[in-house]
């Protein structure tokens, strides 16, 4: 790998920290300063910044530094701790997606009569959250799969690009694509698309006042950016991981491997 590519690598890390640290930092900071702020539905929302700081601290961060060495100078402790809380944060952050769309669905579409959304309600979603990325951080940490220096080998993640005896590659990659990536993905389509559908029938409900025509067109406009933030976000990581997984023993580009990670 050319040196500059190293180079590159270390500027967008610090490009994601600087942007990263004081916007999740001040959101977390503005709603537990104020008291309005600190409603049920922000829960998930202060959550998705928690995950987000993980990922400034536990990956950006350390992958700067290496990348600045041209390589993971931290040993195998430091790879499992890295890969551990780069794919915590991470994960966290795409089932606090998952928890907002089913928020919003319940919230707007009611599908439970007499349903109100209170604080033990966003306190289950918030430890969901926790759960499902500690079900997909925590077993390459105990034997299902592993955490290996991946791509330009400064930043550590799980291993799909091997299929090593006794590591379990294989199952565990097949369990992240499905549980971690196509179930989400489906929630989300479901939960966006039953919004707008239900918006759409008030709006007709209501003889599409310019209320309400304004109402449907930024409901919409919601749907659409997060669907595709979703996609940004994680297809090209599911869809690289995937392909050299099922292509074993192909030659692939370290550069080619590093850059969907950082979506």
């Amino acid at each position: 790998v050319a040196p500059w590519a190293y180079g590159c690598l270390a500027a967008y890390m610090f490009f994601l920290i600087l942007t990263g640290f004081p916007v999740n930092f001040l959101t977390l900071y503005v709603t537990i300063e104020h008291k309005k702020l600190r409603t049920p539905l922000n829960y998930i929302l202060l959550n998705l910044a928690i995950a987000d700081l993980f990922m400034v601290f536990g990956g950006f961060t350390t992958t700067m530094y290496t990348s600045l060495h041209g390589y993971f100078v931290f040993g195998r402790l430091g790879c499992n701790l890295e890969g551990f809380f780069a794919t915590l944060g991470g994960e966290m952050g795409l089932w606090s997606l998952v928890v907002l769309a089913i928020e919003r669905w319940m919230v707007v579409c009611k599908p439970v009569s007499n349903f109100r959304f209170g604080e033990n309600h966003a306190i289950m979603g918030v430890a969901f959250t926790w759960v499902m990325a500690c079900s997909c951080a925590v077993p390459p940490l105990v034997g299902w799969s592993r955490y290996i220096p991946e791509g330009m080998q400064c930043s550590c993640g799980v291993d799909y690009y091997t299929r090593a005896p006794g590591i379990n590659n294989e199952s565990f990659v097949i369990y992240m694509f499905i549980v971690h990536f196509f179930i989400p993905l489906v929630v989300i389509f479901f939960c966006y698309g039953r919004l707008v559908c239900t918006v759409k029938e008030a709006a007709a409900q209501q003889q599409e006042s310019e209320t309400t025509q304004r109402a449907e067109r930024e409901v919409t406009r919601m749907v659409i950016i997060m669907v595709i933030a979703f996609l940004i976000c994680w297809l090209p990581y599911a869809g690289v991981a995937w392909y050299i997984f099922t292509h074993q023993g192909s030659e692939f580009g370290p550069v080619f491997m590093t850059l969907p990670a950082f979506f």
